[in-house]
């Protein structure tokens, strides 16, 4: 049987990283195997939680992490609908559950529902198990009842007494006993079904083989079992993942302010270097190779090498992750998503193409290429102090001496080109006795008004042309006769 995933979000906000980190990790096991399908579903039986926008946030956040998915809402496929209030309509959730009664795995309850939250409440310690009287009805008197109009909610049936126990592919073999397990609800008084039950009909109709989920549903998932077991249905492999974590002590939480995709979109992060950092969040490869494009995080990933302890979010990390991705493109494919934020800095007519060239060896996100290029629009106030640098053996009074040279040879210069100016500039520190840094550190400085600059004298100077550079060449130099 091939292998077949889901990933299934509920529209209740932006993605979440933890959430895209599930996504991705789904998408691989399917995508392992060369028939293996990913589908996407979108849970939104909380009707109080949905957010307007959102179902197209997770369209939009999959489209750009190239996570295409074979079966989902829009794209259709054999065993839709793929939206879970679609298939509440159709009646299938009730069926089922009313089935399940039947075979004894679940109850009708009359019970108020605030009084067994407040008996859950009262309790001491996780093992209570709240003791439904309506468990305790014979099947022919609930539906007597139901019959009758009152309101009911369907309730799973636990055993007594006994053991649940199934296999992880991370968290390795798991027993818990039933008399711990909590008789949650499958049905609620509107309708709708409850995750709980929801997730166990649609990973069956779906014939979902390899279920991806955060490790906080591994105390669910022998109650889950009992389901699939009462049906007589082939249960999963599972893959619990480990939480994506802000710190030792807390997971990343949208609601604490941590960075969810689209926050790291805005930050000038790019989506291939994102999921390639969060594959790694829990994750390792068998050798030290960081850098993986997502046919290569296809082939390279391996379940068994995923760690049962929280991964920390490493921000500094991930913009690491993100220079080398950037600084890895060819420049055509740099500029065409660099370009927007160099046009931010720069309006005037230089060529845009050669400033991407400079700024792509220094900028790790894009959103640090603005304040890197302001200095082309403005020449910029500056200081003398510039001109200081212990490495490069510069002061005023050096930089002044290398800025007259320069300003000579480059009146008399008419190629403009970057060869030109290189043969030319690099023939002064010669003549100068002087060294390579003492001429070109004060020049740069001199033409951008800036300590450091994505691209050296050279490259500015062919940039800003011949006459730009001269005048804010003369500007330097007087400024540092005036000192």
């Amino acid at each position: 049987m091939a292998v077949r995933t889901r990933f299934a979000p509920s529209p209740t906000g932006y993605m979440h990283i933890g959430n895209l980190r599930t996504a991705l990790w789904a998408y691989l096991i399917a995508k392992k195997d060369p028939e293996g399908v990913f589908i996407l579903r979108i849970e939104d039986t909380d009707q109080g939680r949905l957010v307007e926008g959102a179902t197209d946030i997770i369209y939009d956040t999959m489209k750009s992490c190239g996570l295409k998915h074979d079966e989902g809402p829009d794209v259709g496929g054999p065993v839709g609908p793929y939206v879970q209030s679609e298939r509440v309509r159709s009646g299938l959730y009730l069926k089922y559950a009313e089935q399940l009664i039947e075979l004894g795995g679940a109850h009708y309850c009359f019970c108020d529902e605030e009084t067994i939250a407040e008996a859950k409440k009262n309790s001491e310690g996780d093992s209570f198990k709240y003791e439904d009287p309506c468990s305790h009805l014979s099947l022919e008197e609930a539906k007597k009842r139901v019959a009758a109009g009152e309101p009911y909610v369907i309730r799973q049936t636990i055993p007594s007494e006994g053991s649940t126990s199934f296999d992880d592919e991370v968290f390795g073999h798991i027993t818990v006993e039933n008399s711990i397990l909590d008789e949650q609800v499958l049905i609620k008084s509107d309708g709708f079904p409850t995750y709980n039950f929801a997730n166990v009909i649609d990973d069956h109709l779906m014939g979902i083989t390899d279920v991806v989920r955060g490790m906080e549903y591994l105390s669910s998932t022998p109650k889950y079992n009992l389901i699939y077991d009462a049906f007589g249905w082939e249960k999963p492999r599972y893959i619990h993942c480990p939480p994506v974590m802000k710190d030792e002590h807390n997971k990343l939480s949208k609601r604490n302010g941590d960075a969810s995709f689209q926050d790291l979109m805005a930050k000038g992060y790019i989506p291939e270097a994102v999921l390639n950092y969060i594959a790694m969040l829990g994750w390792s490869p068998e050798d030290n190779q960081e850098i993986f494009t997502l046919d290569e995080l296809v082939q390279a990933f391996n379940v068994k090498h995923i760690g049962q302890n929280g991964a920390i979010f490493d921000p500094v990390k991930l913009t690491s992750v993100n220079g080398l991705w950037l600084r890895g493109m060819d420049l055509d494919s740099y500029f065409k998503i660099a370009e927007p934020y160099i046009r931010e800095a720069v309006t005037k007519d230089y060529d845009l193409k050669k400033i991407a060239a400079g700024v792509q060896q220094r900028a790790n996100t894009l959103a640090e290429i603005p304040p890197m290029l302001n200095f082309y629009d403005t020449f910029p106030a500056y200081t003398n102090d510039l001109y200081i640098n212990k490495k490069m053996k510069t002061d005023p009074a050096v930089a002044l001496e290398a800025l007259k040279a320069s300003l000579d040879v480059l009146k008399e210069q008419d190629d403009w080109s970057h060869d030109a100016l290189h043969d030319k500039l690099m023939e002064l520190p010669a003549k100068l006795g002087r060294k390579n840094g003492q001429v070109l550190f004060p020049l740069r400085v001199a033409i951008s008004g800036k300590p450091s600059t994505p691209g050296g004298a050279i490259e500015i100077a062919e940039i800003l042309g011949k006459e730009e550079t001269l005048r804010r060449l003369e500007l330097s130099i007087q400024q540092l006769e005036n000192q």
